[in-house]
């Protein structure tokens, strides 16, 4: 237990930032992708292989390393790619519930707007109307011509549906006009995670790549030793 607990204990330099800090908060050189490893090399040229390097600072080469990378494919880096570089360093979550963005936001007239866009677009809506169309017409022609309020053709009637018709789109389009920001919203947001998505799982390629490579190589190492050693024995 004791040697355990001295492990996790004994420090060790950054050889980036010349902090000494715990073992457990420091990463080896040689686990780095290649990549990210020849990006820090670029400042710190005489790094040895074996270097210790704080996650801290790996972390923030690693956000200069794809803004570097976003720059070069697009030619420059917007508020959103530098939101998601950053969020790659500081593990940020980047999903967003939209919903409850539009829903705390809404004003009065904009809830008003949404509920008469969703019931005017119904069949509940459809079939009342033609109910109440139906219901003036009969009325009037059962009334007749003398006494009836609004006789054929139901002039009254056209009045009523062309002030409708009048007060109901600008009412759909702001419903429209909230869908499609709302829409926007969603799909930056959409944006930003599957980027972020993309970058991890391409470090995480690299990284595989990478580990697989030194694998091979230590595997390589080993067997030849084993052979120097059966020949040896030979000899």
């Amino acid at each position: 237990m004791s040697n355990h607990a001295n492990a996790a204990n004994a420090k060790s330099t950054c050889a980036v930032s010349g902090r000494e800090l715990p073992r457990r908060l420091l990463v080896n050189l040689e686990t780095v992708r290649p990549n990210l490893a020849e990006r820090i090399r670029r400042e710190h040229p005489d790094l040895p292989a074996d270097a210790l390097i704080a996650k801290s600072e790996l972390e923030r080469y690693r956000s200069l390393y794809v803004e570097e990378l976003l720059r070069d494919e697009t030619g420059e880096i917007s508020e959103l790619e530098q939101r998601v570089a950053d969020s790659l360093a500081t593990h940020e979550t980047l999903s967003e519930n939209v919903e409850e963005h539009f829903e705390e936001k809404r004003t009065f007239g904009e809830m008003v707007s949404d509920h008469l866009a969703s019931f005017g677009g119904s069949w509940v809506f459809i079939l009342s109307f033609l109910a109440l169309l139906c219901v003036w017409m009969a009325y009037n022609v059962a009334r007749g011509t003398g006494s009836a309020f609004d006789p054929y053709p139901f002039i009254l009637l056209n009045l009523v549906l062309s002030c409708l018709a009048a007060l109901q789109a600008p009412i759909i389009m702001m419903s429209q006009k909230r869908q499609e920001a709302k829409d926007r919203l969603r799909s930056l947001n959409d944006y930003q995670v599957n980027l972020k998505a993309e970058l991890e799982i391409r470090h995480l390629h690299e990284k595989l790549d990478h580990l697989i490579n030194k694998q091979w190589q230590r595997l390589a190492e080993i067997q030849q030793l084993q052979l120097e050693i059966m020949q040896d024995r030979r000899g």
